[in-house]
């Protein structure tokens, strides 16, 4: 499997961001893990991202793995301003929700924003699942 330049977690739960950088680092898919708590400090962090070189720096995260209920701005309410970002600066990145959820609703809106639905846990066999239906679809 190719090895991500970069991923960021994002999720309010320290647990569950402990559990799943522990699982991405074991499956040894990036060096670089981000972790933040919450939608609006993912948004910044982009955003300075976008804005540096253009948009092409080395940290850019490949896969976003984010939470749908967190405080300050929620999973769908970052989407929304993720979809302002230039489609370059998208283009190559992934976008999964990581939820506990299982409702029709929050898998459809997430489709919405063409982001990948998966629910908690984080597992070995949801990763390799995501990354390779990414990769056969983008080639």
């Amino acid at each position: 499997m190719k090895k991500l330049r970069s991923i960021l977690l994002v999720d309010d739960n320290d647990t569950s961001n402990f559990l799943n950088e522990r699982l991405l680092r074991r499956m040894a898919v990036t060096d670089k893990i981000k972790v933040l708590s919450n939608g609006k400090t993912a948004f910044e962090y982009l955003e300075n991202l976008s804005q540096a070189n253009g948009g092409t720096s080395e940290t850019k995260p490949e896969l976003i793995l984010l939470d749908i209920n967190m405080p300050v701005i929620d999973g769908f309410e970052f989407l929304e301003l993720y979809n302002q970002f230039d489609e370059q600066f998208r283009s190559d990145i992934l976008v999964a929700i990581l939820s506990t959820s299982n409702h029709p609703q929050d898998t459809s809106r997430a489709s919405d924003f063409n982001a990948y639905y998966i629910t908690k846990p984080l597992t070995i066999e949801k990763v390799e699942t995501l990354l390779s239906m990414h990769y056969a679809n983008a080639e």
